[in-house]
């Protein structure tokens, strides 16, 4: 995992002053890194028998699309409001600055199905905990967890997800 942290990039005061931004930028780019990532969350999850990977907008995509088919299994999308065509279930919640949501089609997940959310990283936990609470409170879905590239550990994200197992592969102290 050393290797993989090495590839990310931090950008200081970014988008607001005060903030290290984790850039994966350079992580993406390194078709060996991508790989050894994409192998690594694929190792912690070969036996979870997972059905669905929820990536979360938008990076969230590129991992679970990635991951969805080295496990051969299916994805969805968990979007910000307005970019998913026809019936949707929404679910808001508090940022430091405001609110947003977060959405997914109404027929997206068929019952009983195991779902694993996915997204590049877990800092505050509020994103992820409203994907959680989206999918759970409209689907009759047994979730896996929550994995992620990287966990911004002082942010204490982690307490705001203690009904769910969280993997991340790298952590920031």
């Amino acid at each position: 995992m050393n290797s993989l942290k090495q590839a990310l990039r931090t950008i200081p005061d970014f988008p607001k002053p005060g903030i290290q931004f984790q850039d994966i930028a350079p992580l993406l780019q390194d078709p060996i890194h991508f790989s050894n990532t994409i192998q690594a969350l694929k190792n912690h999850h070969r036996n979870d028998s997972i059905d669905l990977i929820a990536g979360i907008e938008s990076r969230g995509f590129i991992f679970g699309s990635a991951l969805a088919y080295a496990l051969g299994c299916g994805t969805v999308l968990v979007r910000k409001p307005g970019k998913l065509p026809g019936p949707i279930h929404q679910q808001s919640y508090d940022l430091e600055y405001g609110t947003d949501a977060l959405e997914i089609q109404t027929d997206a997940i068929q019952p009983h199905q195991r779902v694993l959310l996915i997204d590049d990283v877990l800092a505050t936990g509020g994103t992820v905990s409203a994907a959680h609470q989206l999918i759970q409170s409209h689907f009759d879905v047994q979730m896996v967890g929550a994995t992620f590239l990287l966990e911004i550990s002082p942010l204490n994200g982690r307490k705001r997800l203690t009904d769910l197992p969280l993997h991340s592969l790298i952590q920031i102290p």
